[in-house]
Order: structure tokens, then sequence, then C-alpha cells
């Protein structure tokens, strides 16, 4: 073990000791943080509003407290954005990180205090570098640089506050000596044009000793292909031979992973997913090879969770008492409830969980509670789609940079047979299928494989008939991003929509 890794695992005893803790006795944290809570929303308005006085159990907090999400909230992000204090915290809110969420166009203005960012998104960072150092011990991350692809910041139009990319906040605000270990400038990662933005970063870093890098893969990957062209090489290793470590969030990584393979082909690479949105910082990968990231239970943050199947009772009000981590099981869809430092109170983040294990508590993404399709009664989750993609990729020795997939409903014809509907997937490949007709059969046998729903509304075509893969250019998604105004790592392209607006945006009438 090197030096550096040394002091780090010195002063990040106290943070593994405390992850220990929390594999074993989550809710020791979680109730603390509970009360801390409450404490603190006493003196807002949303407190008062809600009789937070009263308040003194889990369960009276369920009672009084409706499950929120942003719609329902956003009239008190307004009051925040408009320059009144003490809304939602009992201290001033400075920063807002703007998001665009994963199937809707409207902004999402989320708000961040000093202390979620310092205890929740640091915290979060922090115990993931010292997870991985302490199972790495002769890593040589900290002897080169760390890549940022960062987001934009501008002030609000009250100018007390600063809106931006998450991503941005956490730069504008990292501690000084991180500048020593990270590239580029922070002034480049802060530029608001992407282009010009990545054009930048090739001269600044691709000289740089970088060892890791973090954030969305399909925005990485546009800068890992950029610094390509850029160097003239042929893959990353031999512009960065000292490349070991991937942390990356926001989308599904399966898709993904071989492409990086092949920029990457280094057997000291490690892929690691972390869960870090602009609400908090929620969970990570702290073993490779397991299945499943820790729910970080000491950082600001009081988790519940709704079984998606009582999802509609909850928001109607008809059910209000929902399980703690403390009596969360393996093996359901969850919607994830938070109450975070940063002053949301049972906030709907839309993210659907699924629990792999519990002591320790390890969950997988497996959608959004919005974004799934069910046209046909097929269920399709996210997750469903992003694995039987890979499998399809691996099968026909093919590679996908981005997709969207929507239903196409059934019509009735001039001779008065009513069409079957099916899903329509526009599919951007890195590099293509043999034959595209085959690769769309083998996507559709493997979602019947990981699917029942899907399974049983495809036999004998009875509702659905097999998926349709329409081929985009290289390069279109980012164009139509572009042409969106949806540019960094807190826009993603909609994977899974209710309609065929997006692709009908993507292809041109059909």
């Amino acid at each position: 073990m090197n030096l550096i890794n040394n002091i780090f695992l010195k002063y990040s005893h106290n943070l593994l000791k405390e992850l220990d803790l929390g594999r074993k006795e989550p809710m020791q944290y979680q109730k603390k943080w509970f009360r801390y809570l409450l404490e603190c929303g006493r003196g807002s308005a949303f407190g008062k509003e809600h009789g937070f006085d009263n308040i003194n159990t889990i369960r009276e907090f369920q009672q009084r407290v409706p499950v929120m999400d942003y719609n329902a909230t956003a009239p008190y992000i307004n009051r925040l954005l408009e320059g009144e204090d003490y809304v939602l915290w009992n201290r001033k809110v400075k920063m807002f990180s703007k998001s665009s969420g994963t199937s809707a166009d409207k902004s999402k203005f989320i708000p961040v205090t000093d202390e979620s960012l310092k205890t929740t998104h640091y915290g979060g960072f922090l115990r993931m570098l010292a997870t991985y150092i302490n199972n790495n011990p002769g890593s040589r991350m900290f002897m080169g640089k760390a890549l940022t692809l960062g987001g934009s910041v501008k002030p609000v139009a009250t100018g007390k506050a600063v809106t931006g990319d998450l991503s941005a906040l956490l730069l504008m605000n990292s501690p000084r000596i991180v500048e020593f270990i990270r590239t580029p400038r922070r002034d480049t990662a802060l530029m608001g044009d992407f282009n010009r933005k990545l054009e930048a970063i090739c001269r600044e870093s691709a000289p740089q000793n970088v060892t890791n890098f973090s954030g969305v893969p399909s925005w990485n990957l546009m800068l890992m292909n950029k610094v390509l062209d850029y160097t003239g090489r042929k893959n990353i290793c031999e512009v960065w031979p000292n490349m070991e470590l991937f942390m990356h969030g926001g989308i599904g990584f399966e898709p993904y992973r071989a492409i990086y393979k092949k920029l990457i082909p280094s057997g000291g690479m490690h892929y690691l997913e972390n869960y870090n949105a602009s609400e908090g910082y929620f969970a990570f990968q702290d073993v490779e090879d397991e299945e499943g990231m820790l729910i970080t239970a000491n950082n600001g943050i009081f988790y519940e969770f709704i079984p998606m199947g009582m999802l509609q009772d909850v928001l109607d009000g008809k059910v209000k008492e929902i399980p703690t981590l403390a009596e969360v099981q393996t093996g359901v869809d969850y919607a994830m409830v938070i109450s975070t430092i940063g002053g949301l109170w049972r906030y709907l983040i839309g993210d659907c969980v699924r629990f792999v294990s519990t002591y320790p508590h390890k969950i997988v993404i497996t959608g959004r509670t919005q974004l799934h399709i069910n046209a046909f009664g097929e269920e399709l989750m996210i997750s469903n789609a992003e694995q039987a993609l890979a499998k399809a990729c691996r099968k026909c020795r093919c590679t996908v940079t981005d997709f969207t997939v929507a239903p196409v409903f059934m019509e009735l014809g001039d001779d008065s047979h009513t069409s079957k509907g099916f899903h329509r997937w526009a599919v951007e490949f890195g590099t293509p299928p043999a034959d595209t007709d085959e690769f769309a059969s083998v996507l559709d046998y493997y979602l019947t494989t990981l699917n029942s729903d899907y399974e049983a509304k495809r036999a004998g075509d009875a509702t659905m008939r097999q998926l349709e893969v329409v081929v985009l250019p290289k390069g279109r998604f980012m164009e139509w991003m572009h042409s969106r105004g949806k540019v960094g790592g807190q826009n993603k392209v909609p994977r899974l929509y209710k309609d065929e607006r997006f692709i009908k945006e993507l292809c041109g009438p059909r």
C-alpha cells in the first residue's frame, strides 16, 4: 500500500467503521436522522403547516405528512426561488440543482443546502472512495487525476441563489485541495457550451495522468470518443495507461459495458455503480462482483419504501403507513420515498428499486415509477429492457450507444381487422449487428425470458407482435438532445415513453 492510500484510509477510518455498523443495524442511524429532521423541520413553514411540534414517532409522521411528488412539492420550492426563507428547512437555501427528470420536459429545481451538499453528496462519495481503496489497497488512483465532465451554473432571477446541474454545484463548492487531483480546471468543467467544453477538456486533460472518471455512461462515452479523435489513439489505455476506475450512475450500465471494455482494454479496470441524484446520494456498489448497491443509512436521509402495487393507494391517501428499512423485503419492487436535510419531505423521488439483500441492505434500480410501458398489459420496466438489450448485444456481437422505446398501438385497418400492437425501438449502434432483423428477434426473445407479462402478451402473437428496431445514424441522439437544449450529465435520453412522440422526433414521420 502506498503512502497516500495509507493516509486516506486512516482519515476514512470512522467512515468505514460506520458503514460496517450500517450493514448490521441501519435503523440505528435512520432513527437518529429522523429525530434530527423533525427537529430542524419544526422551524420551517412546512413543519408548522404539518404540525411537526406534535409528531414524535415515525408512524405519527406518516399519518400527518402525505407522500409528495415534485408537483406537490413545487409550490414550496417556488417560494424559495422567489426569495422566501425557511420554507422547507430552518436554514437558508442558496443552491438549487436543476434536473430535467427522465421522461418529462419540465425542469425540476431541487433545493440543496450546505448541509446536504457536505453530509449527503460529498459524504456519499467519500464512503465510496474509502470502500474502493480499502478493497483495492494496491490502487494507484490517487497518484493521478480524476476526470470530471461537469455541468453549468447560473444565478436565478432573485440573485440570492444559484441553479445548475448537480455536478456543477459539486464542482463549484468542492474543497480547494480537490483542484490538485482533478482535471480539467474548474472554469473549463463549468463551461456552458458542451461542444466547446469537450474540446477544452481534450486539450487540458489528454496530457494528464488520468486514473479515474465518473458520471453518466452515455455522456462520458462521447467524451472518451472525443479524446480518441483528438489524440489519434486507438483506445483509452494508450492515452491514459493508468486508468483504473469508472464510477458510473444515472442510467443502466449494462448496454454500455461491452463498449467501455473495448475502449479501455485493461485487466485492471474497475466499474462501480453509484446512486447519486439531485435529491441525494443514496447508495453505492461496495463489492464489485456482487449484485446491488449498499444503501447509505447515515447520510442525512430518512428512507421509506412503497410497494409498487400499493403506490396509487398511498398517493390517494388510502394507505399511510409504509415500510422503512427495518421492514423491507427482498424481491419486491418499491417506490422510494425520502426526507432529507435538503428540505424534502416524504418526497417520491420517482425511482423504483428492489432489495437483493437485507442486512446489508443492497438495492438495484429497476426503473422509474412512471418510466415503464404498459400499453398492452406487458409491464415493461427499464431494467427488463436494459438486461435484454445487453444479452442481445452479446449474442449478436454488436454494441449500442443509445436507444429509446415506445409502444405502437393497435389500429383498425381498411379491412375492419385490428392490427396488433408492438414496441418500436429506435437504436443507435456503436458496432451494428450483421442482421438487424435477427437482432430484433433475439431482443424480443430475451424480453420474454425476463418479463412474464411481456411473454404472455407475445405468446402466439396474441396481443403483441414482435418488436421493431429502427436504426438511427451515429450521432443522431446527440443532435436531438442538442435541439431540445438537453445537453450535459443531468439530462438523460428517455428510455421508455408512453407514446411515439420522441421516436417520431428522432426518426421523422413514418
